[in-house]
């Protein structure tokens, strides 16, 4: 494919992409569930991964809908853009390496953030970890607001079809990371993102908990003192599960908790707001440990 064409278009760049997820989750399915090599919780149910393949699709076209909106509001703040930045093969591993941090910040606050956990927590909500848990994703995100994390690159001044390429790319590379096949891949575990580190990320276990919010780089982990190792069995999911292979029950299940919490009687607007957009409740956790957010 032409790459002028595709940056063009940079939301055709997860279908070229496509081919290699399914030939992916093709030998992960082979080596887990016929030669049984892989763990009980990274099997192929296909309930479960049915409802991760409608995930997938309600949110792309969720994203597709709410583009057309945010496509004109990137322009906009395109035209108020404090440097004009000529893509080259420099200026691009800048833009690269400038998203992952945005996208680190991004997926901590998706973490810390009620209202935006409302969101993510679709992707955390399943007890398995294979391939097709990278697919499941919330339809909800442009209302939680994940496109203004990537606003300040326009500003600076990276044209708005390269920043969506750049973050297409970011989250098309995560896909790889949702496996048990992979268990170390040496020293690229200093630096990058790997399976081991998602693996943490995606575990419920205490120590696991809010820990390795990378999409590409480890490094910004490190820096920020999120980074946890893979040393104990991870126990995947959410302390308190949704229980339900129906996409639009595992969409919208903190979105009607959350309502609800917040149009209790008698609570005063800071409650409200402390509701919305303080870190995940802690009515959300398991008795034991009452003051511990989620993961």
């Amino acid at each position: 494919m032409d790459m002028d064409l595709l940056i063009a278009h940079p939301e055709w760049l997860l279908l070229v992409l496509a081919p290699i997820f399914f030939g992916c989750i093709l030998l992960e399915w082979w080596f887990g569930v016929r030669a049984q090599r892989l763990p009980s919780n990274a099997q192929y149910r296909p309930a479960e991964v049915l409802c991760n393949f409608v995930l997938a699709g309600l949110h792309q076209v969720a994203d597709i809908i709410a583009g057309l909106l945010i496509a004109k509001i990137y322009l906009h703040f395109f035209g108020w853009r404090l440097f004009d930045i000529e893509m080259t093969l420099f200026s691009f591993g800048l833009l690269i390496i400038a998203q992952d941090f945005c996208y680190y910040w991004f997926h901590r606050a998706s973490h810390r953030i009620r209202w935006m956990w409302a969101a993510h927590v679709v992707h955390h909500s399943s007890e398995n970890m294979n391939f097709t848990t990278a697919f499941r994703q919330s339809l909800m995100y442009p209302l939680a607001g994940m496109w203004l994390f990537w606003l300040p690159l326009v500003v600076i001044g990276f044209d708005p079809n390269w920043v969506v390429f750049a973050v297409l790319l970011n989250l098309g590379l995560q896909f790889f990371v949702h496996t048990q096949a992979i268990k170390s891949l040496g020293p690229l575990e200093l630096i990058f993102n790997t399976p081991s580190h998602h693996r943490v990320h995606h575990g419920r276990n205490p120590q696991y908990i809010d820990k390795n919010y990378a999409g590409v780089l480890i490094i910004w982990d490190k820096l920020f003192g999120t980074f946890e190792p893979e040393i104990e069995t991870v126990v995947y999911g959410i302390t308190k599960p949704v229980n339900s292979f129906n996409p639009i029950v595992v969409t919208f299940s903190e979105w009607r908790e959350m309502w609800r919490d917040v149009t209790q009687a008698q609570l005063s607007l800071g409650q409200r707001l402390r509701i919305l957009f303080a870190p995940p409740a802690t009515h959300q956790q398991p008795p034991s440990r009452t003051n511990t957010t989620l993961s």
